[in-house]
This record gives C-alpha cells, structure tokens and sequence, in this order.
C-alpha cells in the first residue's frame, strides 16, 4: 500500500486536488507538445512574435498565480478562484476550436491559458488546506503522491495523440480534447466544491503584507535557489529533440525516451514517501538533483549510442524528486498561507526560465548543446547544494 494513498483517498479535499491534478495533466500533455507546431508552422507566427508570445504567458501565470493565491488566504473561498482558472482554460480551448488564427491563438495561449494554468497552483493550496491536520512530517509525501497523479495523464495521451496523427487526424482537434476536459474540470468544482469541508480562518492580511511575505529575503532566496532546479527539468525538454536529432536518431526515438522517462517517474514519485521521513526534504532535493544531473549531463556524449536508455532510471529518479518535493518545501515557507505558499511554484518558475534562457544563450553561442547541458548542472548543483547548508541540519525550511 503506498503510504500517503489513504488520506488521498479518505479526505474529499484530497481527492478533489487530486481529481483536478490528473484532469490539468491531461490539458498539458494535449496542448503542450503541439503549441509551438501550431504557432510557427501552422498559422505562420514569427520566432520573434512567438518569443513575445511566451513571455506575455510567463507574466500572466505568475502574476495571477501570485494575486490567486493571497487572494485565496485572505477570502478563504479559493473554489471560486479555481473556477475562475478552469473557466479561462476552457474559454481559450474553446477559442481555438471555433476560430483556429493568430489572434485568436494569441489570445489563448498568451493570456487564458495561463490563466487557466493557475489552477496547478491551486490545487495544491487546496490540497495543503485539506492535509492541515496531518503530521506535518507526512505532507510532502501526501504533496509527492498527489503530484505524481499529474504525470499519469502524461503517460497515457502522448502515444494516443501520436497514433491518431499518424492516422491522418488534424493536429487543431487538440483543442475540442482540451475544451471538454476544462468544462469538466469546471463542473467537478461547482459540484465538489461545495462538499469541500471550508479551510480553517486565517488572521486577514493586507495584499501588500501579503506581497511582503512573499517578498521576504528569506523565502525569496530560497525560491531563487530551487529555480536552476527547474532549469534542468526545462534545458532536458529543450535539448532533447536537438540532441538525438544531431545524433542521427529517427523522431521516434525523442518521444520513446520522453515517454518512458515519464513512466519510469511515477513509480519513483509514488516510492518516495517512503524514503523521504528518513532523508528529509533538502537534502532529497540535492540527491535528486545530483541524478537528474547525471541524466542531463551524459544526454549528448551518450546520444549516439546504446547507452542513452540506461540514462532513464536516473533521470526518473531524480526527476520524481525535483518535480514533486520543492513543491511542499515553498509551502512550509509560508505554512499559514496555503494559497501564497503555493504561489511560490510560480515564482520558482519563472527564476528556472531566467536560468534555462542564460545557459542555453550562453552554452550555444561558445560551444553547443553540451555545454548547455553542463551549465545546468552546474548551476543546478550549487543551487541545491545551497539550499541544503542554508537548511543546515535540521533540513526543513525556516518560518517567516
């Protein structure tokens, strides 16, 4: 029995983050995959307009994933707030599936859909409302299982979505896919929601303390700390099409290795809660970041080569780390504010994107793809390895 299932199964609030995580996976592994093909090949966009695109899209998500979740701490009623998200979502899939053009694709994936995408944040504020009265030593695991409910959809739609294209299917039907699931996202909150016990008051804060807390040098730090950590997950998904490509490997090859990646992650996320109450979070994050780092850092030498698929197991190793802990460790920076505490993904986010842009800039213009890679690690190495001394023994993050 996986340790942390039972709570996720017992408490309605759980299974509503939990239902909502596995439904958003499904709209990201729909729509990710094929939103540049779209944008450039497809209707025609620009690199530069395209570029332009994604950073109006990074803004959106961390400013709303910022104001969503102070917002939720001070009104106690984030439903509503995760309605709004799910609402966006399904609005700018529903968009594209009437009316498939530039401003039309503009609109979407530069301001609905990462609106939508707050609910990502959401849900895992949620989930830390509904876990309050667990042992706070079991909630990164409970935050692990959950998270891992994420990747599943991963697993699944990818091969459907490729063996509907290769059966003649047009790549726009993405959009209906996704429309549908975000309007069942929206009526699984209208109708579970509201049997969601309420969360237990807060003491009110004003946005600007709010925003003050978030902005503390501590917790700041730290989140800028964990971004090369997410850098890594970022510079594997960009360089892996490049690498394998450069090596003279069929197409076929990047989705097989993504794809088995994904898989091989799941059952290292699910088997972490039991190594975690033994380790603890920061130094998990370090040992996670070492293997995923042994991952990225032997993708190109190896890319040509049988060896490439034994790089799977370290790099599903340190991944179910690195994408599920750092996600309760920014909560327990602000463990009264569930809402601002999950905001702080978003954040970490966007210091990961600054990260991949200056390795990749930089390792592309005095050598290549390699030393692109390198410059992760490294960076990413330091950046954990920091985290655990500012941690020091006791391994867990200081209050504010």
């Amino acid at each position: 029995m996986i340790p942390a299932l039972d709570p996720i199964l017992r408490l309605p609030g759980l299974r509503l983050a939990a239902m909502l995580l596995i439904l958003n996976g499904f709209i990201g592994a729909t729509l990710a995959p094929y939103t540049s093909l779209i944008g450039i090949d497809l209707l025609g966009l620009s690199h530069w307009v395209f570029a332009a695109m994604l950073v109006s899209a990074s803004l959106v998500f961390v400013t709303s994933s910022v104001l969503f979740g102070v917002l939720g701490d001070h009104r106690i009623d984030r439903r509503r707030l995760s309605l709004a998200s799910a609402a966006a979502m399904a609005a700018g899939a529903g968009l594209m599936s009437l009316w498939p053009n530039v401003p039309v694709f503009l609109l979407a994936h530069g301001v609905l859909l990462p609106l939508g995408g707050t609910l990502f944040v959401q849900s895992f504020a949620l989930a830390r409302e509904a876990a309050a009265d667990a042992p706070g030593e079991d909630r990164p695991s409970i935050l692990a299982t959950i998270r891992a409910g994420y990747a599943v959809p991963w697993v699944l739609a990818l091969p459907v979505w490729s063996a509907l294209f290769r059966g003649g299917l047009d790549v726009l039907w993405i959009y209906p896919a996704a429309c549908a699931v975000a309007v069942l996202l929206v009526v699984l909150l209208a109708w579970r929601g509201t049997a969601t016990p309420a969360a237990r008051p807060l003491q009110p804060m004003s946005l600007r303390a709010a925003l003050r807390e978030i902005a503390a040098p501590p917790v700041l730090l730290r989140v800028i700390l964990l971004g090369p950590v997410s850098a890594i997950i970022a510079l594997y998904l960009t360089l892996l099409g490049l690498v394998l490509d450069e090596a003279g490997r069929p197409t076929g090859d990047v989705a097989l290795y993504a794809g088995g990646l994904a898989a091989l992650e799941i059952p290292f996320m699910l088997l972490l809660p039991r190594v975690l109450p033994r380790v603890g979070p920061s130094r998990m994050i370090l040992i996670g970041t070492i293997l995923y780092c042994c991952h990225l850092g032997f993708l190109a030498p190896l890319s040509g080569t049988p060896f490439l698929w034994l790089l799977l197991l370290p790099g599903a190793a340190g991944g179910a780390a690195i994408l599920t802990l750092p996600i309760a460790y920014l909560q327990d920076l602000l463990t009264d504010r569930p809402g601002a505490g999950s905001s702080l993904t978003a954040l970490q986010k966007v210091a990961g994107d600054a990260v991949t842009a200056f390795c990749f800039t930089l390792g592309t213009a005095l050598s290549g793809y390699g030393l692109v890679a390198v410059l992760g690690v490294v960076l990413a190495i330091a950046g954990s390895a920091a985290l655990l001394s500012l941690d020091g023994r006791q391994d867990t993050p200081r209050q504010t």
